[in-house]
């Protein structure tokens, strides 16, 4: 079909990227500087193997780093491995780095450190957050059996910077997941770049900690107390039991730049907040190593989400592809690519209290009974699907629609919607009022539109085709009023009412 333009409004993609959260190397946080250049950024720099630490993992280096931490100061780690059996804990520090050269942090076994603070640095608390931090360059070493404790817990009013943190070996441990960034001041901003914890998490009745948490570590941890702007770069997770990377603050703003996310229970990337952005990255579904009652890849919370350039593959789904939960108050997803396998989960699901979400330039690939897009909510805000292609084999056995729709206001413009699988596959579900469907495609094993109760129905410009023995559309009884001009319907039109 031709598609009209005058049905869509056309936005660039370099547009739809532009606010608070696009460009990560906007954010003015330390940890920009060269190597050679780190010097000149604070008063004091400390060797901390000139200081008396044990770079050989022999003795602890907590009590040469606690001498040492001071405002305006950088630790620098030369090679080595480090031994940590208790917390380092700074706070209210002003522009504080630790910084490491081939560094490797080798944590004490749970039994053998100092708990319940199950952290190797917590740097600044909700109550007395730190300014300006640098954290980077660091590998650790978890592979011991029972081992997993907090790499970093960092709360900062402004200027949070970790990079290039690699934790090698699973958190067996039953303890705290590695990693809690908050940025604590509304005008604040910090960047997570290349924070890998690529081994996962056991679930926490497989460890040493059974019983003392439900389900177990999360990956990375942004909690209530943040309130600034915090972007996660290029960074990658394994499967954690809880959540992978999971921000629950209601007012701050959260970006996931690139990385890529696997395999954790409840969302592999779950985000809340008054601003939430997802770009690049990759999200996949393709164990469950937790026995997780459900595995979405992505889960949106809360607050204005935008998703854009996302890949979700998930050929062994426990879950959406991409959930938007009730509190969402707008959502747009945009230029994103989704593979669903044969369990039947769908690949977008709106909650009924969910706003206005948007579905642009997307492609769906579907092989379980499921919807591909789920929009439900009677009395909810509308929905806008522009450019959306779905393929795939999914049957109709469990639920027939390629696309179900409850909600109002809704358009659904330059669709191509090609469903062959068995029993009764169908294309398009309409429940609610004032739809306009243009400029589409669908071809499916049986009848492709279904006016089921909706009102003030326009579809115009759209060819639908059934493969096996249904009509083009039909009208059901009890529908109101349908406009339909300029289709090609070579099945026909049923209409009951």
């Amino acid at each position: 079909m031709t598609g009209n333009d005058s049905h869509v409004p056309q936005r660039s993609r370099r547009s739809y990227l532009t606010g608070c959260l696009a460009a990560v190397g906007a954010l003015s946080i330390p940890g920009l500087a060269a190597g050679s250049e780190l010097g000149d950024e604070y008063g004091t720099v400390v060797d901390v193997v000139e200081a008396g630490a044990d770079n050989e993992g022999g003795e602890p280096v907590t009590p040469v780093l606690r001498e040492h931490v001071a405002d305006d100061t950088l630790l620098k780690f030369p090679e080595g491995r480090y031994y940590m059996d208790e917390q380092l804990r700074a706070t209210d520090f002003e522009n504080l780095g630790f910084v490491g050269e081939n560094a490797t942090l080798v944590p004490a076994t749970y039994h053998k450190f100092d708990g319940p603070q199950y952290r190797l640095f917590r740097l600044g608390t909700a109550d007395a957050p730190g300014r300006d931090l640098r954290f980077e360059n660091f590998d650790v070493d978890q592979t011991a059996d029972e081992t997993g404790i907090r790499v970093v817990s960092a709360q900062v009013s402004d200027g949070l910077s970790v990079r290039n943190v690699t934790i090698h070996g699973t958190h067996d441990s039953g303890t705290w997941g590695p990693g809690l960034f908050n940025v604590t001041d509304p005008d604040g901003e910090g960047i997570v770049d290349c924070f890998y914890a690529i081994d996962g998490a056991v679930h926490v009745d497989e460890t040493p900690n059974a019983d003392q948490m439900w389900r177990g570590a999360t990956g990375i941890t942004v909690d209530q107390h943040h309130r600034g702007t915090l972007v996660f770069h290029n960074c990658r997770l394994g499967g954690f039991p809880d959540n992978g990377l999971y921000a629950s603050s209601e007012t701050g703003r959260v970006g996931v730049d690139g990385g890529r996310y696997q395999n954790s229970g409840t969302a592999s990337i779950r985000l809340d907040g008054s601003r939430a952005e997802i770009r690049n990255a990759d999200v996949i579904v393709d164990a469950d190593p937790h026995g997780s009652d459900g595995q979405h890849a992505i889960r949106l919370d809360g607050g204005r989400a935008e998703l854009a350039g996302v890949t979700v593959d998930a050929p062994a789904p426990n879950g959406d592809a991409i959930r938007v939960m009730n509190d969402v108050e707008s959502a747009t997803i945009a230029e994103t690519e989704l593979a669903v396998g044969d369990a039947p989960s769908n690949a977008i699901r709106v909650s009924p209290g969910a706003g206005r979400t948007t579905v642009r330039d997307v492609d769906v690939e579907i092989a379980g009974s499921a919807n591909a897009i789920r929009l439900l909510g009677d009395d909810a805000h509308g929905a806008d699907l522009e450019r959306v292609r779905i393929t795939g084999d999914a049957p109709g056995t469990r639920n027939r629609h390629a696309i179900y729709c409850e909600r109002h206001d809704c358009r659904f413009v330059d669709l191509s919607v090609d469903q062959p699988g068995a029993d009764n596959r169908r294309g398009l579900d309409l429940r609610g009022a004032d739809y306009l469907v243009a400029d589409s495609e669908f071809e499916t094993t049986h009848t492709p539109i279904v006016v089921d109760g909706a009102t003030d129905v326009t579809i115009e410009n759209t060819a639908a085709r059934s493969l096996e023995d249904g009509y083009s559309v039909r009208i059901v009884d009890g529908s109101g009023t349908v406009s339909l001009s300029e289709n090609e319907f070579p099945n026909g039109v049923r209409d009951d009412r």
